[in-house]
């Protein structure tokens, strides 16, 4: 859920391959392996336990899927997985959150940080009672976390560089951006501006700070479009909470042209949800890349109940199409793959947002 450079990634292999547990085991070629270290895990070492799971919104059908697949993919990995709680977009309620969770007994959290730096006193707590958490769609800055369940955010803003560039021979091109406060922010909006200079210096970037707001995407960009009505793309980071707020202001200027008509203005977005498919098709929008709801909640799942076991990770490629990174900051990252979507695929009903409602 946009300030620093871009973050390089650490991709050390190991030799070996060991076989995990059953459910969604990672039997990792090559490298990439699970170790267990013996360590007995708040769970008693086995993965019991209640755990806790902390979203950061409900406001964006992005996170109303990752919700629905909570329970299932926890059933499905063999976690006892309390109700979900909702901090609402704020920072703050998500330390409580946290607290309230720890002070309930988990013995496990699966935590969607609002803000990467933030987040540090929430892991900061759950590391003193001995509870493991596993960080999901957003890498913390500092604290101890298992793993990160995340698809790559600068691969994000370099797809939708790539295709507008193709597409765009030059002018305009505006990037409505996340929270510059949360790495996933920060990356696609990065990538998306090294990429354009470097490979495209005929495009003219023009940016849009929404904070994940749709009502201060819409704002902005209604005076944006105002002082630029020449603009050629738009790259939306968060479908879930600028598609209908940015295709809604460009209908209101008669600016909202189809695929293949003239003054059509090529847009990109970020998620993967139905909305932004069902624009695909219609030709409002020209393509997205999907990021993965339901295997954040799948493997988020496996990766709490393996550090509850006391099991570690090395990095390297999995057997799901994914590859563990050690970040900077020395926490490991499941990189999950996340495709573009286009007219050409947006039908593929291996989608996750072709299978919910």
């Amino acid at each position: 859920m946009p300030g620093s450079t871009v973050r390089k990634r650490n991709t050390s292999r190991m030799l070996g391959a060991v076989a995990l547990a059953a459910g969604a085991s990672l039997v990792l070629a090559a490298c990439g392996s699970t170790k267990d270290t013996g360590a007995s895990g708040p769970g008693g070492g086995d993965g019991t336990g209640k755990v806790g799971v902390v979203l950061p919104l409900l406001t964006s059908p992005f996170w109303q899927s990752y919700n629905d697949y909570v329970p299932k993919m926890a059933k499905s990995e063999g976690v006892d997985a309390m109700k979900t709680v909702n901090s609402n977009s704020d920072p703050s309620q998500q330390i409580t959150d946290i607290n309230n969770q720890l002070n309930q007994g988990v013995k496990g959290l699966v935590v969607a940080p609002l803000d990467s730096a933030a987040i540090e006193a929430g892991l900061d707590q759950a590391e003193r009672k001995g509870v493991p958490v596993v960080a999901v769609d957003v890498a913390p800055d500092k604290g101890k976390v298992a793993m990160v369940v995340r698809a790559n955010n600068v691969a994000y803003g370099e797809k939708a560089c790539q295709y507008l560039g193709e597409h765009i021979t030059s002018g305009k091109v505006v990037q409505i951006m996340g929270d510059l406060a949360s790495v996933n922010g920060r990356d696609r909006s990065e990538a998306f501006r090294a990429c354009v200079k470097k490979n495209f210096p005929k495009l003219k970037v023009l940016e849009i700070p929404a904070k994940w707001e749709s009502d201060t995407a819409a704002s902005k960009l209604d005076t944006l479009l105002n002082a630029n009505p020449d603009i050629k793309g738009i790259y939306m980071q968060a479908g879930g909470v600028y598609l209908a707020p940015t295709l809604q202001t460009l209908k209101s200027k008669g600016m909202l042209k189809k695929a293949g008509q003239k003054g059509h203005i090529a847009i990109v977005s970020n998620d993967g949800i139905p909305q932004e498919f069902d624009a695909i098709r219609k030709g409002e929008i020209d393509a997205t890349v999907s990021q993965p709801a339901d295997a954040y909640a799948k493997y988020g799942m496996y990766y709490i109940k393996a550090a509850m076991q006391g099991k570690t990770f090395k990095p390297g490629p999995t057997d799901h199409d994914s590859t563990i990174v050690k970040l900077p900051s020395g926490i490991l990252e499941d990189q999950l793959p996340a495709p573009l979507v286009t007219k050409d695929n947006v039908d593929d009903p291996k989608l996750w947002g072709n299978t919910v409602a």
